[in-house]
């Protein structure tokens, strides 16, 4: 039969219950004749409690401390299903990431994936043996726990597929699918059968929850045939993230609207107009590991520009903090910025093939008085940073222009 490899997130294992829910998904696949191998995220809440736990250590804590405390959350998750899974007659066994092993560079809560060890697990799925594996995390190549990051489970998942050449990637969450939008914000969201490897990629960059983005990375640049399933309901064939472009593509312009709460505008005001600024700018910024998002630059007058972009809402002070510093040193008038922002997006290969889809969106957000701060487009997307107070409006609106309920 196949070999398959499932992953749950934290609601999914959120109480016992629920885990020995999970345990008698997994023995009926295996029942079935399927080699099977979980990934498991820590119980719902677990995760939140343990950061919660190091800020009360330190204001700041220590990212190699924080990985050690991080990584307790899915080490109980997988003693606890390997527990529900031998209570009911089916053989199976728990690795931490560092024991697989999961290999990772050094960078502490937000690792990246260098290899996998594929031997202990092929051993165990020989002997007919249910593997599980804690997901998020792995071990630095000093030798110290690391983990991968929030939703760093999908990646965990997506890149023992990869490793293992499974024949599919199933997450289950508690959706049963990927939806056109959040079904919670927008009721006539429609559940997709099929979604691409790159509409899905946008989407998870652009805030869809459904799925991490490195773990869609991962399944697009290895072929990991993946599908997201719901771990609370039974039946359903979820939705494939395929590689394959549907016919019908050409006909819908828009596939989904994704939206992101977690954005903050940085302006850097006044700096001179010279080649090098934006360098300045933005290299202490990714010298401190902080992604940036969009960017926009304008010629102002007398030789000076004006410099914006985004960041994680969370690393907000951090990022003005680092640029206050600098501030003489390039020549700013002023740095100041907001973190009530968000971002809201619409994807779709079909943009490719269709024009007018940007003033569509500009002109629907403009009859509902909704101000569009900036801009971001890409061949098959287009972003507005809208301020956040609208962006439940912006989402209803969005949809219902490009018809996808």
């Amino acid at each position: 039969m196949a070999l398959i490899v499932h992953k749950y997130g934290g609601t999914s294992v959120g109480s016992p219950e629920r885990i020995k829910n999970v345990a008698k998904r997994v023995a009926k696949a295996r029942a079935e004749g399927h080699d099977i191998v979980v990934v498991v995220s820590a119980m719902s809440g677990e995760t939140n409690r343990l950061v919660a736990l190091a800020h009360e250590m330190q204001e700041h804590p220590d990212p190699r401390e924080l990985d050690v405390v991080l990584s307790t959350g899915e080490q109980v998750t997988i003693g606890l299903l390997a527990m529900a899974l031998k209570d009911i007659c089916v053989d199976a066994k728990s690795y931490t990431g560092w024991q697989v092993a999961l290999k990772t560079d050094t960078s502490h809560t937000k690792a990246r994936i260098e290899s996998i060890d594929d031997e202990k697990m092929r051993a165990d799925l020989a002997e007919g043996k249910v593997v599980i594996v804690a997901g998020f995390q792995g071990i630095s190549s000093e030798g110290d726990i690391s983990t991968l990051g929030r939703g760093g489970s999908d990646t965990s998942a997506v890149a023992l597929a990869a490793a293992l050449k499974a024949d599919e990637c199933q997450i289950y969450t508690d959706v049963d699918g990927v939806y056109t939008t959040d079904p919670r914000v927008v009721p006539e969201a429609r559940r997709m059968d099929t979604v691409t490897f790159e509409e899905m990629i946008e989407l998870a960059s652009l805030g869809s929850k459904v799925l991490q983005i490195r773990s869609v990375e991962f399944a697009g640049k290895y072929k990991v045939r993946l599908r997201v399933l719901s771990s609370l309901q039974d039946g359903g064939n979820g939705t494939l993230i395929t590689f394959e472009e549907d016919d019908n593509m050409e006909r819908a312009a828009v596939t989904g609207i994704a939206f992101d709460k977690n954005q903050a505008r940085i302006n850097v005001r006044g700096v001179p107009d010279k080649p090098g600024v934006a360098y300045q700018i933005l290299g202490a910024v990714a010298d401190a590991n902080i992604e940036v998002d969009m960017i926009i630059q304008n010629v102002g007058s007398e030789g000076t520009t004006d410099f914006s972009f985004t960041v994680p809402r969370g690393e907000y002070k951090q990022t003005i903090e680092i640029l206050t510093k600098l501030q003489d040193s390039i020549g700013a008038a002023a740095i100041d910025g907001d973190d009530t922002v968000c971002k809201v997006s619409a994807v779709g290969l079909g943009m490719r093939s269709h024009v007018g889809v940007a003033a569509k969106i500009f002109r629907t957000l403009a009859e509902e008085g909704i101000n569009i701060q900036m801009i971001s487009t890409s061949e098959i997307k287009v972003s507005v940073l809208i301020d956040e107070k609208y962006m439940e409006l912006a989402t209803r609106v969005l949809h219902k222009a490009f018809d996808l309920g």
